[in-house]
């Protein structure tokens, strides 16, 4: 038998032509123009650039407006009002209340917020359906509504019913000053109710500081005398009943108290 004569050649399905075999390698972003451009470095270069103008807007907002600093922290300090970030603020108010608070703390710590994880993991589980409308699927629909309404309005009390300028009494930074004790006016100071609120250095307490007031000694008599009100709130009590001379004396030591 001759090479070639009486043999029939089968193909296998199964062994991929090479005519007919997909490349594995795309093709040159030439052959779409208009679409497409060279990685490097048209596209890089942009990418480079926007990420700049990026990098230089935030360095520029964190200089003109820098993160709010707080006085060093004393744990001694009972009176201090915490307040989380506003992202926590939720989780913060739900510890205020009865149920979750106290001898209840585990409920608002971990049980609340656990079942409320747990619902979410379960969201797969409960809802299988192809629908995508959200009135065609009720049950995550309900729980997704009741969840952002919960955080809204948690959120919204925690802001309204905090005191926002005790906040920013207790969190102002006064530099340090050294008080000269021996002063008449300081004498007169502690002798005085002043010293309960506004501390022994003058630093604040109750009160705010005395230090740096920018206030003239008439204008502390003034207060000292008559007192602050605000909103038709006394927030200060008038509290001086000495004399005249001890009040000028006083007044004029803690106008010339000035931080370094």
């Amino acid at each position: 038998m001759h090479r070639g004569k009486g043999m029939k050649f089968v193909g296998d399905s199964r062994v991929p032509s090479k005519e007919f075999r997909k490349p594995n390698i795309p093709k040159d972003y030439s052959e779409y123009p208009g679409k497409t451009e060279a990685f490097w470095p048209n596209f890089l270069l942009k990418e480079w650039m926007i990420g700049s103008v990026f990098l230089i807007g935030y360095l520029l907002l964190t200089v003109a407006h820098p993160s709010p600093l707080e006085g060093q922290a004393d744990p001694t300090d009972t009176a201090y009002i915490p307040l989380p970030d506003w992202y926590f603020l939720f989780l913060y108010q739900l510890l205020k209340y009865e149920f979750a608070s106290g001898p209840f703390n585990v409920v608002g710590a971990i049980i609340i917020p656990g079942l409320a994880f747990g619902a979410l993991m379960l969201a797969p589980f409960l809802d299988r359906g192809p629908e995508r409308r959200p009135s065609k699927r009720p049950l995550p629909t309900g729980f997704m509504l009741l969840a952002i309404a919960s955080i809204v309005f948690l959120t919204w009390e925690s802001v309204a019913n905090h005191d926002w300028e005790a906040a920013a009494r207790q969190g102002e930074i006064t530099e340090e000053v050294e008080i000269d004790t021996a002063d008449p006016g300081y004498e007169i100071y502690s002798a005085a109710a002043c010293i309960s609120c506004h501390g022994d250095n003058l630093e604040g307490a109750v009160g705010p500081s005395l230090i740096g007031t920018g206030l003239s000694a008439e204008e502390i008599a003034e207060i000292a005398v008559n007192g602050i009100e605000a909103g038709g709130v006394q927030s200060m009590p008038p509290s001086w009943d000495g004399s005249e001379e001890d009040l000028q004396v006083m007044t004029e030591f803690i106008a010339g108290l000035e931080a370094e």
